[in-house]
């Protein structure tokens, strides 16, 4: 598997997980003095998926024209 295979691999997971979070929306809670904060959550997921953005984009490849005179 190619590294940006594992990045696109890690965005779809990623998707995935935001949407199943947004179907079924939960409160902030606290459990054993530790707050679970989802919108806080989804955040962070949300920041993954734009990191592989950006890497899947860095890793095209790309062609540059000039015409020398």
């Amino acid at each position: 598997m190619t590294d940006t295979q594992q990045l696109e691999t890690i965005r779809t997971t990623t998707l995935a997980q935001i949407e199943d979070i947004r179907a079924d929306p939960k409160p902030t809670y606290w459990l054993d003095g530790q707050r679970v904060h989802w919108q806080e959550y989804v955040e962070s997921l949300q920041a993954t998926v734009d990191w592989c953005d950006r890497k899947i984009f860095e890793a095209e490849t790309f062609e540059i024209r000039s015409r020398g005179i």
